[in-house]
């Protein structure tokens, strides 16, 4: 059943308009009563009872609680069983308390209100009920309630012609859209084509009728009150609406159970057992009946005739009445008076006349209900007495409100009359005595000279206190023309006392105009005082801001004069002698300067003199930088400049010693470093080539050797060189890239170069004659590796070690397994470190491995397999037959057995063996 919370705000806030007026139509109500009287029974029935007056049968409580527990489904707390009133509050209070349990939120209704029988508050709460427990829980699309009951109502509705369902009220009112819901969830029950928009009474019947035959929905809505009245009321609209949504929804669910029906043979069998049964009873009694139903009815229509007319008559003469007395327009012209018959005209409207707007809706009601009565009972209309019609009553009333409103426009206008002249008069005396009391002294003021003595900065607060004054004084402008606009006024309106009205606003009409001329005066005096003060204050600021940088250039040349310099180079202090010499340049401009500024004070001084201004007027209020000050510390800074002069002339003879030792250095060194470049060349191009014997090779290396111990000297002396530098402090030389530690390294690495090179000689010359190869051989490995030795760097990576291998004749493809497999063993043996890298010295015994007959893992396994007989396996008894006795255990002692399901015991693995000896596995 849901928590969300209920606001009946909510749903109502877009007709609260009407929804003020329907609470004063009897029309409304008595929709509401029947529509909501009959959804409640749609309900009550299923538990055996049913209410005939909603705002009495709901007083105690106890139908109220079993209400909301047939729709809720759920148990309320048992009921009080006591007729007293506080047993009634308290059982209306357990419903009130479950409604707001479910979210609820009541405004304005209490326990009180429904056990009295307030009708609106009763009806309130029964529709709180309808739109929690029937309207709520509707949701279409992302709608919910109200719109998502409208919603489905526009979307079951959309394919019928002459329907537009936009609200609960005026969108129903011709019956089709009642019509077009049943007809598209039951085709069978009306034949819609044959509906016309112009009979709307007909097909609301239809609608209405069909609904509660064969969709079991009462009738909750009367044709003919929906078809009267001018705007049907929204709620009961909503309510009746909303069992059609729950009765197709809920079809739609079951499966269509309404297409069930029972036996027709079988019921009409039944009937007709009962007409015979009872065929036989009195049809006198009958007949009487009937006569006594018949004249009932006539004797109420009669009743409700004459009560018609008799309040009509009794309406009707209380507004002949009350119509000339609204038409009187005469006064007695004072304020009392009119004030007494706004009192009467008050009165009228609190009292008189609400009981009367009570009459006339009976009177409607009355009319309508009587109409009504006749019609069902195929009786004619009734026809009031002449004079007496609705539309007479309607319009009597028409008049009388006529009357009312221009009654009440003429009372208010006259108060509103009597009320200006009163009101104008104190606000003349009032806004006359402000301004008197504003002007007293003004004048004595305004002729006062005190700024004639005043400092620039007194005269501007003078100024502006003047400025403030002319400010207040146009502000007051307005009171004045508002003071001679009364006095005119009133003129115009003959005020009796206009003589002294008129004697009071001359006298501040003339004041004022003294009062301006005296402003202007004063104003131009001021004005001309400022100017001479401004003079002497714009020379005070020029001389503040001419000043400060002046005096901070003199602090920033004296610091830069006494600051100590530390250079490097010759560039360095040749700036620092221009930037010295640029310094020197300023001076004249800044003498010249220095004078400008002491002429500002000399000025200043002059024109105190000619207007005989206070001593005060000379002091500069912007700097405490003083003439004095400024010609002191112009005589230091002239003072210093010969002394910066000789510091930095000795300076440039220091960094011309310094460039003449970075100079010889780099002559020596620029030579030095290119040659042992160029010697480096020729070792690798030697160590590269091999050209000759090896011995050769090794011969030249040595004369190599020598004459790079020829060119040691040189050396030396680029060490004497960088040791005078350094004790001069000369740490950079931009004539040279070379270093004195860059040459060492060099030096050093020339050294290692030609040891090693003629050491890898020496070992070439110890594995050729080991091996008997021969020179070409040599040679032809030589030539081997610097072929696919393409950076010259004296190693081979490892792809270049595979082509190199391919050149020769190896199957070491990578794209192959095998392959892959054969250059991974080979790089084992070649570069046992890992470095991904080959050696000449590597390379040249692999090669010489390679050339040499030599046993293999792979030859000594295929010799085990000869003895063993094509075995994968030999046995001991094996070995000692085909070895030598000692030989044979060795082998016996080192095999492990080797593992097969059809090996005998003493099976050993000789294959593991040979990879073993051969360090391609462990032993």
């Amino acid at each position: 059943q849901g928590g969300c919370e209920i606001n009946m705000e909510d749903y109502m806030t877009q007709e609260d308009g009407w929804e003020r007026e329907g609470l004063l139509d009897p029309a409304w109500e008595r929709q509401q009563r029947k529509t909501f009287t009959a959804w409640c029974n749609s309900h009550l029935r299923k538990a055996g009872t049913q209410i005939e007056e909603i705002d009495e049968d709901f007083r105690n409580g106890l139908k109220l609680m079993l209400l909301l527990e047939v729709i809720s489904g759920e148990h309320l707390p048992r009921p009080d069983r006591g007729k007293m009133r506080l047993h009634k509050i308290a059982n209306v209070n357990k419903a009130l308390n479950f409604i707001a349990s479910k979210g609820v939120r009541l405004v304005s209704i209490g326990a009180e209100e429904i056990v009295d029988g307030n009708t609106k508050m009763t009806l309130g709460m029964i529709w709180t009920i309808i739109l929690r427990f029937a309207i709520q829980d509707i949701s279409v699309e992302e709608s919910s309630a109200k719109e998502g009951l409208l919603l489905w109502c526009q979307r079951k509705t959309a394919p019928y012609k002459n329907v537009n369902v936009q609200n609960f009220h005026m969108s129903w009112k011709d019956g089709l859209a009642f019509c077009a819901l049943i007809h598209r969830h039951r085709p069978d029950l009306i034949d819609y084509n044959k509906l016309r928009k112009d009979d709307p009474l007909t097909n609301l019947q239809t609608a209405f009728e069909v609904a509660e035959k064969h969709l079991d929905i009462p009738q909750m809505l009367d044709a003919q009150e929906l078809q009267d009245m001018a705007k049907p009321d929204e709620r009961a609209v909503m309510t009746y609406v909303s069992c059609f949504y729950h009765a197709f929804s809920g079809a739609q669910k079951v499966n269509y159970n309404y297409m069930v029906k029972p036996d027709e043979r079988s019921i009409m069998t039944y009937v007709a057992a009962f007409y015979h049964a009872f065929s036989g009873n009195d049809k006198a009694e009958t007949a009487a009946n009937r006569i006594l139903k018949v004249l009932g009815v006539n004797q109420e229509n009669e009743r409700l005739m004459d009560e018609y007319e008799r309040l009509a008559s009794d309406l009707l003469e209380w507004i002949a009445r009350m119509k000339p007395w609204l038409d009187d327009r005469t006064t007695d012209n004072t304020m009392e008076g009119v004030q007494r018959k706004l009192d009467d005209f008050r009165d009228y409207r609190a009292k008189q006349k609400p009981p009367k707007i009570d009459e006339k809706g009976h009177l409607e009601a009355a009319y309508n209900t009587l109409q009504t009565k006749l019609r069902l009972s195929n009786r004619p209309a009734f026809m009031p007495s002449e004079g007496k019609l609705v539309s007479d009553i309607t319009s009597a009333w028409k008049g009388l409100e006529g009357a009312e409103k221009g009654y009440e426009e003429w009372l208010l206008a006259e108060m509103r009359r009597l009320e200006r002249l009163d009101h104008l008069a104190k606000k003349f005396y009032y806004k006359a005595g402000i301004h008197e009391k504003w002007t007293v002294g003004q004048e004595e003021n305004l002729a006062s000279e005190e700024y004639k003595r005043a400092s620039l900065q007194e005269l501007k607060a003078l100024m502006k206190k003047h400025e403030a004054f002319e400010s207040d004084l146009a502000a007051h402008q307005d009171r004045v023309e508002q003071i001679a606009a009364i006095a005119q006024e009133l003129n115009d309106l003959d005020y009796h006392d206009t003589e002294t009205i008129n004697d009071r606003c001359r006298d501040i009409c003339d004041e004022w105009d003294r009062l301006g001329s005296a402003t202007q005066k004063r104003r131009t005096a001021l004005e001309n005082m400022e100017q001479i003060l401004e003079s002497i204050e714009q020379q005070h600021l020029e001389f503040a801001k001419r000043a400060a940088p002046f005096n901070n250039w003199m602090d920033c040349a004296k610091e830069d004069l006494e600051d100590m310099f530390i250079v490097h180079s010759m560039l360095e202090i040749r700036k620092l002698i221009s930037a010295h010499g640029v310094f020197k340049d300023t001076l004249p401009d800044a003498q010249k300067e220095k004078e400008s500024i002491i002429a500002l004070v000399q000025n200043i001084k002059k024109i105190q003199r000619q207007y005989d201004l206070p001593d005060e007027s000379c002091e500069n209020a912007y700097t405490t930088v003083t003439p004095e000050e400024i010609e002191s510390k112009w005589n230091v800074v002239r003072n210093m400049v010969p002394a910066r002069d000789a510091s930095l002339q000795a300076e440039l003879g220091k960094q011309q010693n310094h460039e003449l030792l970075r100079t010889e250095f780099a002559q020596i060194a620029n030579q030095f470093g290119p040659w042992m470049v160029e010697f480096t060349k020729e070792i690798n191009r030697i160590a590269m080539s091999m050209v000759g014997s090896l011995e050769d090779v090794k011969n030249s290396l040595m004369d190599y050797q020598q004459r790079m111990m020829a060119n040691k000297p040189q050396l030396d002396t680029l060490e004497k060189k960088h040791q005078q530098m350094q004790e001069a402090l000369v740490f950079d030389n931009p004539h040279s890239a070379y270093s004195m530690e860059s040459l060492h390294a060099s030096w050093e690495h020339i050294k290692a170069l030609l040891s090693l090179t003629i050491n890898e000689v020496e070992n070439q010359i110890l594995m050729r004659d080991a091996k008997g190869l021969t020179q070409e051989q040599m040679n032809e490995f030589r030539a081997s590796f610097n072929h696919f030795d393409r950076d010259n760097s004296g190693l081979l990576s490892a792809d270049e070690f595979n082509g190199c291998l391919t050149s020769l004749g190896y199957d070491v493809d990578k794209s192959k397994e095998k392959g892959e497999a054969e250059f991974q063993r080979i790089m084992a043996l070649v570069d046992p470190s890992g470095t991904n890298t080959v050696t000449f010295q590597s390379f040249i015994e692999f090669m010489t491995r390679e050339s040499t007959d030599s046993d293999t893992a792979e030859q000594v396994v295929e010799s085990f397999r000869i003895l063993a007989g094509d075995k994968p396996y030999i046995t001991a008894d094996e070995l000692r037959r085909e070895l030598p006795p000692d030989q044979a255990d060795y082998c016996i002692s080192r095999m492990s057995r080797y593992s097969s399901s059809d090996a005998p015991p003493d099976a050993l693995d000789y294959a593991s063996f040979s990879t073993a000896l051969y360090g391609e596995s462990d032993l």
